[in-house]
């Protein structure tokens, strides 16, 4: 079961991948490939004759057996050969949660044998020589070693979608989602054959610029219907609209004495994720999504219908609920987005709050006008209207910015207080004096009372420049640091998840030892191929492309001979990561909508959302207000909370 190749009674069992069984091949017969694949471009199989050497690795990998018999369509196949190949029988179910394999297991009807990602078939052949009796036959070996060298995938973006396409998860006979990862090499699955709502948006704005609505609908229609599960810990159930982390279809038997069984959804709000928290923002990326759909389907039945104009209700009643915080900004618990794991990002991390402004633009404009939203529409435009003048103002730094807090005064009581969050110049860090940039900027990763957390969140910056939380000064000087730091941020994978990492005393006290985020790895400033779309938007909104063009082809460079890795550890980001999952679902699919937004970059308006003169007017007015005069507590006849 180690090795690549499992021999069962002088047979070769090969897994073949999407939900195909296994195919058997004698060791001592061989395949001649003479003459193949002339055409210039099969459809079905979506590849071309390659230019270039190729291993029979990838292409079994992405064709399974169907592959093979197409490179044998006008080609010969050796007659011995011909009788010994057993025809491989697909899945009944593509559904199902993990059937056995022949040298793995099927994951969601997915074939991920342990081991068939290292199957070499070049080295496999000049191998198994010994086993051939003739000259002729050793010929033909040898034959069929060269000519492997001239087939391969078409590019990277033909492989990207055959396995994306291979991620794809069924409920009832519809496409619903796509797994978190089909790692063959791992055989700890945890939570990763399940799908995730904040990972499936990539994999979404990728079928929605294919044309390829279904799938999306589906998962927007059937995630609304977790919405309402009543999950507990501990006895105790989570805020009505909260969405699901991520969910997974079972297959359990029906209720009686019916051998029959049925397909459920099954939920996870976070009561069985490591570290127990709850998602606050996958009820925002699903907002985010639902607009997406609407704009690049012209479907609008969806957006417009009772159960999920409700469901956008609710998940804006759940973020607008009066608490015990005086700020504007969500607060939030550590592990609560993207960063799931205890990074010291609790309390209002900029990531939540630009996906919160967003989620309210999209909610706004999504809503249909009548009596009984009127109050809600009026909290969310006050809303808008304090978080945009609170990010804007008081996360933003620059050289500026820098040198104003370096000579704070402490201590400050009253209104009319410059310093209002009780900031120390002594927190600003020392690499931060010599790391920024004279031309640039960026809003900080967290603020809180006498806390600045001066980290550089890649995220968080990008999609406050997508959806206009930063002003168009600000966006441009974000992506003025990334180019003036392009070794930092980007380096050898594009995109470093957060700048600098937690190393060292402040690593342990912070993370609590974990050794999964340990410096310049995973969520501690490891690089993430997924950020790469967010990135392609962010520069086709402020019309700088080449940045993003430049990042794609450092990713090109390596991302799938690396397997599509889910994180890059290191400073520059040369290494896989020590734990990171290959073929992860979300780096496939950010490198597709990356590509596709650059080769179609209108289509990007479906994720950007342009700021509308009432917010601009409302925030000039608090920006430019006397910060000396003491602001009324009357006589205003709207209040923005700043």
């Amino acid at each position: 079961m180690g090795s690549s190749v499992e021999f069962i009674s002088g047979l070769v069992r090969v897994p073949c991948l999407f939900t195909i069984k296994s195919c058997c091949i004698r060791p001592s017969s061989y395949f001649s490939f003479r003459n193949n694949v002339k055409s210039n471009r099969d459809k079905k199989f979506g590849y071309k004759q390659l230019k270039g050497p190729a291993e029979l690795q990838g292409f079994l990998r992405i064709y399974g057996d169907a592959g093979v018999n197409r490179l044998n369509v006008e080609g010969k196949l050796n007659k011995r050969l011909e009788s010994l190949i057993c025809k491989c029988q697909r899945a009944e179910n593509v559904s199902e949660g993990i059937v056995e394999g022949a040298s793995g297991k099927l994951v969601n009807g997915v074939a991920s044998p342990s081991s068939l990602q290292n199957f070499d078939g070049g080295q496999w052949l000049m191998d198994e020589k010994a086993v051939f009796t003739s000259d002729n036959e050793l010929a033909a070996v040898s034959e069929m070693s060269d000519t492997l060298q001239g087939f391969g995938i078409n590019s990277i973006e033909d492989e990207a979608w055959n396995l994306l396409r291979a991620s794809i998860v069924y409920y009832c006979g519809n496409p619903i989602g796509t797994i978190a990862a089909n790692d063959p090499s791992s055989a700890n699955i945890l939570n990763y054959d399940q799908i995730f709502i904040r990972d499936f948006i990539p994999s979404g704005i990728a079928f929605l610029l294919k044309g390829e609505y279904d799938i999306v609908r589906n998962f927007i229609l059937h995630t609304l219907q977790l919405q309402s599960w009543e999950k507990t810990m501990d006895c105790y159930s989570p805020g009505q609209g909260l969405m699901p982390a991520s969910f997974k279809v079972r297959t359990v038997p029906r209720d009686g004495d019916d051998p029959a069984t049925e397909e459920v959804l099954d939920p996870d709000f976070g009561e069985a994720a490591i570290g127990r928290v709850a998602p606050v923002d996958s009820g925002l990326w699903w907002i985010i999504l639902l607009r997406a759909y609407g704009k690049s389907s012209g479907d609008l039945s969806v957006q417009e219908r009772i159960d999920v104009q409700t469901g956008i209700k609710m998940i804006l009643k759940l973020c607008l609920a009066d608490g015990f915080d005086m700020f504007p900004t969500l607060l939030v618990t550590d592990g609560s987005c993207m960063i799931d794991r205890r990074m010291g990002i609790h309390g209002h991390p900029l990531e939540i709050q630009a996906l919160f402004y967003s989620a309210l633009l999209c909610a706004r404009e999504m809503l249909v006008p009548e009596e009984a939203s009127a109050d809600l529409i009026r909290a969310l435009n006050n809303r808008l209207v304090a978080l945009s003048f609170h990010i804007r103002e008081y996360y933003w730094i620059d050289m500026k910015k820098l040198n104003e807090i370096y000579r704070y005064t402490t201590e400050e009581y009253s209104y009319d207080a410059v310093n209002k969050f009780n900031i120390y110049p002594d927190q600003i860090p020392p690499w931060l004096v010599e790391w920024m940039p004279s031309k640039g900027g960026y809003l900080i990763g967290n603020l809180q009372p006498a806390h600045m957390d001066f980290r550089f969140f890649s995220l968080g910056n990008l999609w406050s420049v997508i959806s206009s939380l930063a002003t168009n000064d600000q966006s441009h000087a974000i992506l003025d640091l990334i180019e003036a730091k392009w070794e930092d941020i980007v380096a050898n994978m594009p995109l470093k998840i957060c700048y600098p990492a937690l190393e060292g005393e402040e690593w342990r006290i912070i993370t609590g030892s974990d050794p999964k985020n340990t410096p310049w790895s995973y969520h501690n400033a490891g690089s993430w191929p997924t950020l790469l779309w967010q990135l392609t938007v962010a520069c086709i909104k402020m019309n700088r492309l080449e940045i993003a063009e430049n990042a794609i082809k450092v990713a090109e460079r390596r991302i799938a001979r690396d397997k599509w890795p889910e994180y890059y550890d290191t400073k520059g980001g040369r290494f896989i990561g020590k734990q990171a999952r290959l073929f992860q679902t979300w780096s496939i699919a950010g490198y597709l909508v990356a590509k596709l937004l650059i080769a179609n970059p209108n289509a990007a308006k479906m994720l950007i959302n342009v700021e509308d003169s009432e917010l601009v007017n409302a925030f000039s007015y608090a920006l430019n207000a006397n910060p000396k005069q003491k602001r009324p507590r009357r006589g205003l006849k709207q209040s923005y909370i700043i």
